[in-house]
């Protein structure tokens, strides 16, 4: 009896309105398309009240620009709700028609039949650092563009630093002693120079939030132990943390490096057994930055000056964890580089090994 009580809902979000469709329990049964209704809390909750109505619903809808509010909304009301995986949705090549209707009905169908990927739901305050933290990486491709404008613009002019390493303070002095004979290229030159310090204030005064809102975050413990991994400073952990979420999802290493595209594609048949390059699926803002911190790896093993004062606001477990990651990895480093492996491929093989040690200390440090 309890089974035919149930019934899953599909619903197709947009920015106005939202589509809605159910699915009655059981494998033959009847699947409907309620109709477009306000995408505003109100309406959805007159909705959700009108479909539940004594029976056991499970709503979804895809994950997207509208964000988690409908998810917080539904479960508030006391129902299951699942944000789907928009990129593992079952769908059939042939399939060229994508109405409103059809995704909501797809979307209940296969709820019913189990057929969904859900992703991790933050909550809010989680969702807030995440946006910081995504508003500080938006900052560091603004401040990169400025620069590399700047770089051309110089090259254009013939004007080289005469110095190896650029975009110290001693380039922009270098920068503001540069003179042209034509006055539109100074006005340029100065418009991009200005253009540049904004973004890079900008930075930091996002570093800076970063760091404040940090200390009293419930994710803090995670964020300061994965500090004492080499590579891993705080912009590094606190990505990683508000990326991934929850690490308690993940049961084994395997499944992290598998979420993160670190592991690699396969095509295998029989007795033939093809791998090829990374899937790249899941997150590419932490798989970028790992791929980033891989390379500190190819030195030797060494705890500097600030990393032990990381280390010793760790626990002897975390710190053994930190060195070991550190041993292993730099003898890895080395062992591929020898073999002649290129270092963008060493590089991701470092990174892959790194995300099971972070996921190593991510657990002790929610364990303690």
């Amino acid at each position: 009896m309890e089974e035919h009580t149930q019934v899953f809902v599909g619903i197709d979000v947009a920015k106005l309105r939202n589509a809605v469709a159910v699915a009655e329990s059981g494998r033959a049964g009847e699947v409907r398309f309620l109709g477009e209704v306000d995408a505003g809390d109100d309406s959805m909750r007159r909705v959700i009240k009108k479909i539940a109505n004594g029976k056991t619903a499970h709503f979804c809808y895809e994950a997207g620009p509208t964000g988690y509010g409908l998810h917080r909304l539904i479960t508030s009301l006391g129902h299951e709700c699942t944000v789907v995986a928009p990129s593992l949705i079952p769908r059939k090549p042939g399939d060229r028609i994508k109405t409103n209707r059809r995704d909501a009905v797809a979307l209940a169908r296969l709820l019913r039949a189990g057929e969904l990927t859900a992703v991790w739901v933050p909550d809010a305050e989680h969702e807030a650092m995440r946006d910081l933290v995504r508003a500080r990486a938006a900052a560091v491709e603004t401040q990169r563009v400025h620069r590399q404008q700047i770089g051309a613009f110089m090259l254009k002019h013939g004007r080289v630093f005469p110095r190896k390493k650029a975009w110290t303070m001693r380039y922009l002095r270098w920068l503001q002693e540069q003179s042209f004979e034509h006055y539109a290229h100074q006005i340029a030159l100065q418009e991009m120079v200005d253009a540049l310090r904004v973004a890079t204030d900008r930075v930091k005064r996002l570093e800076a939030a970063i760091e404040e809102f940090v200390a009293t975050w419930s994710f803090a413990p995670i964020v300061e132990a994965l500090q004492a991994l080499r590579g891993v400073d705080l912009i590094v952990a606190v990505t990683f943390v508000t990326e991934v979420g929850d690490l308690a999802r993940f049961e084994s290493p395997r499944q992290l490096m598998s979420y993160l595209g670190l592991v690699p594609s396969e095509r295998s048949t029989g007795d033939t057994v093809r791998r090829g390059a990374i899937t790249k699926a899941g997150n590419g803002r932490v798989r970028h930055m790992l791929v980033e911190s891989a390379w500190t790896y190819r030195f030797p093993p060494k705890i500097g000056k600030m990393k032990l004062y990381k280390l010793e606001r760790t626990t002897p477990r975390i710190r053994e964890i930190a060195w070991k990651a550190q041993s292993r990895l730099t003898a890895r480093y080395r062992s591929l580089s020898a073999r002649g492996k290129k270092s963008t491929v060493v590089c991701t093989a470092i990174a892959r090994e790194l995300a099971g040690f972070m996921w190593a200390v991510g657990r002790e440090a929610t364990v303690r």
